[in-house]
């Protein structure tokens, strides 16, 4: 196996490979003159003249447009082999249908004059038996063949093209950035030659023959113009479909969630230049993705991608909302912090948080801060929460079922986990200084949360809940009240209650 250089992006081999593609498709042109002179034979029943008119085409349209197209490829060639940059071929790369497919129109042009002029020049006994033409009908097929060559070798290259581009960018993630081609253009010629030029063959013999002369060359326009119309719709629609539907491909990709989609630009039109937004557009998803993580490393994620999505310069303005506050704290983590190693008393810590965080999650709550051995989150702020205070007693109840009998970490510690509710008027919004924001709740309500939080010590309990709170809940839950006790910060003694986690 040939070694392929450090700077290289093919082996040999398959530099060998993509060479031999794209001068089979060029000179394929041969083999569709051969299809098209036998059926004009045939029609006019001379055969003595094929081999002479087949030979020609093979010689211009095979051995002549093999010579010509092999420089084409000579700069792809050096890229390939890695002593080219991509952006020296990259122009090479988006014309290379054109010229080869204006090549192959020339070649075609002197195929035809030969063939007209072959009568005259070498006049025998093997050419009268061809019908005699027209003016128009001559100039007609200087005009059209050539156009169809020209088309039909355009899309051909197009779709190998197609190809080439995908195995750049899958060994180099380069794409093409040139876009001088216009679909509207190329798809304009393809109906043009399609639809039009066989019609205007048919015309320009209605107007040229009568009688049997004029059933000839009707019937023999009308058979080549089928069977070049079949081969060219095959090479047209692939060339000009495929793109779409890679990237029509692409979007279900992305639109299930898959960032990681990039598609290789392989035409240098509107199609392409499409292609390459879209790649740049995933790009950008792809960033908003990975930031939006990134948020939901250090903030909840549900307010990282409401920030994210309000746009703006990614603060939230402040808003006053009824909401539901909870804190969670562990009862005697002081003492047990001290007789743990640190790394299992983080590796246990946050075992535990994470048991405490689903139930929250899973009710519709934020976690807004990590505090020690704690955490603070709200129920409909900044995220809406319908029947906010049920949902945070529900929460409360899971966590401590979550917990209860429950060891964590390596050293297997158990944590008793007491919580604090309270429900009122919260402000929220994005606070801080210069770059640095956060996310956070303001006002009464979460002060008391807290206050109740550090109450249970006092009463023995696991949760306790402000009047506020027991009153959004209806009848759903069964409380116990506690009486009233005053609360650090307020003039006035609170009734409080709680709940049953059983």
């Amino acid at each position: 196996m040939t070694a392929v250089p450090p700077a290289a992006i093919a082996s040999a081999a398959e530099i060998r490979g993509l060479r031999r593609q794209f001068l089979l498709r060029a000179v394929s042109a041969a083999g569709v003159d051969i299809i098209f002179t036998t059926v004009f034979v045939a029609f006019a029943g001379a055969w003595a003249y094929a081999p002479r008119s087949i030979a020609v085409g093979l010689f211009l349209l095979g051995g002549v447009n093999y010579l010509a197209c092999r420089r084409l490829l000579d700069p792809i060639d050096e890229f390939l082999a890695g002593r080219r940059s991509f952006e020296d071929i990259e122009r090479r790369l988006t014309q290379l249908p054109l010229l080869t497919g204006a090549r192959v129109a020339v070649l075609a042009l002197a195929m035809v004059g030969f063939r007209m002029l072959a009568p005259v020049l070498w006049p025998d006994d093997t050419l009268r038996a061809l019908p005699t033409q027209t003016l128009a009908d001559a100039i007609a097929l200087c005009i059209l063949l050539p156009l169809f060559y020209f088309t039909y070798i355009y899309f051909v290259i197009s779709d190998y093209l197609g190809g080439l581009c995908a195995f750049i960018f899958s060994r180099t993630g380069r794409n093409l950035s040139l876009f001088f081609g216009r679909y509207r253009l190329k798809l304009g010629i393809a109906l043009l030659v399609i639809s039009l030029a066989p019609m205007a063959a048919v015309v320009i013999d209605l107007f040229s023959y009568d009688g049997v002369k004029l059933q000839f060359e009707i019937a023999t326009d009308v058979a080549i113009s089928l069977m070049g119309m079949a081969v060219s719709v095959y090479f047209i629609g692939r060339s000009l479909l495929s793109p779409i539907r890679n990237l029509s491909r692409a979007m279900s990709l992305v639109a299930a969630g898959d960032m990681t989609v990039r598609v290789p630009v392989t035409s240098n039109d509107e199609v392409g230049e499409l292609t390459g937004q879209f790649n740049t557009m995933v790009e950008g998803l792809r960033e908003r993705e990975r930031i939006r993580e990134t948020f939901g490393r250090y903030v909840d994620e549900s307010v990282a991608s409401t920030i994210l999505q309000r746009g703006g310069d990614g603060v939230l303005a402040g808003e006053t909302r009824e909401a539901t506050i909870l804190f969670t704290d562990v009862s005697g983590f002081t003492t047990i912090a001290e007789t743990l190693p640190p790394d299992h008393l983080i590796g246990a810590l946050n075992e535990y948080l994470e048991t405490v965080l689903a139930p929250i999650q899973a009710h519709g709550g934020v976690v807004n801060t990590f505090i020690g051995d704690g955490l603070f989150a709200s129920f409909n702020m900044p995220l809406a929460c319908p029947a906010h205070a049920s949902a945070a007693i529900r929460a409360a109840i899971d966590i401590q079922r979550a917990v209860a009998g429950r060891c964590f970490g390596e050293a297997k510690v158990p944590f008793v986990t007491r919580i604090g509710i309270s429900t009122g008027s919260v402000i929220g919004g994005s606070v801080g200084a210069g770059q640095r924001l956060s996310f956070t709740l303001l006002g009464d309500t979460v002060n008391l949360a807290a206050r109740l939080e550090k109450l249970n010590k006092d009463h023995g309990t696991s949760i306790l809940l402000s009047e506020t709170t027991r009153a959004g809940c209806g009848t759903e839950f069964v409380f116990k009240p506690l009486g009233s006790t005053a609360v650090r910060g307020r003039s006035a003694s609170l009734a409080i209650f709680t709940i049953d986690t059983v």
